[in-house]
């Protein structure tokens, strides 16, 4: 069976592209764990909780784009609202996203930042991950783990005993 060419792959050659330009080694290595990381926890986090698999596409894809000014610019201040701009530049020129998938995947991206609040069930995909990415990269870091999003992850997934 030959491997199908997807979104997910045109996503990833913009992605690819930053992170190559990336001139200290160990940002472009910070970059590849955390965008693809958070991507695949979205993906997954989207399945779990019984959406599609086209929702877990765009939460891989929201997820790989999620950080991209921010490791593009170096600048964390307002990086959620930098990458969703540069998310839609990105899936409008790729030519093969809706309007609809686009806004949904931007205004995940804008509200990724702020993991204090709830938001429309996409935007949570995208925050869950993004924890979920940060937490498993070093499962004994008490930072993430003492999160109450954390937390509440790692019970929906079965990952601790209380």
């Amino acid at each position: 069976m030959e491997r199908q060419y997807t979104r997910v792959d045109t996503v990833r050659q913009y992605v690819d592209g930053m992170l190559n330009n990336l001139t200290d080694p160990d940002e472009r290595r910070a970059g590849y764990v955390h965008l693809y990381g958070v991507g695949q926890a979205g993906a997954l986090i989207a399945l779990r909780r019984g959406h599609d698999r086209e929702c877990a596409e765009l939460a891989q894809i929201a997820g790989m784009l999620h950080d991209f000014a921010a490791y593009r610019d170096g600048i964390r201040e307002n990086h959620a609202e930098s990458s969703s701009v540069e998310a839609e530049k990105i899936l409008r020129d790729a030519g093969c996203f809706t309007a609809e998938e686009i806004a949904l995947v931007c205004h995940a991206i804008g509200k990724h930042s702020d993991k204090e609040r709830t938001d429309a069930a996409f935007d949570e995909i995208l925050k869950d991950a993004d924890v979920m990415q940060h937490w498993l990269r070093n499962p004994m870091e008490e930072y993430y783990f003492r999160m109450d999003r954390t937390r509440r992850i790692a019970r929906e997934f079965g990952l601790v005993r209380e």
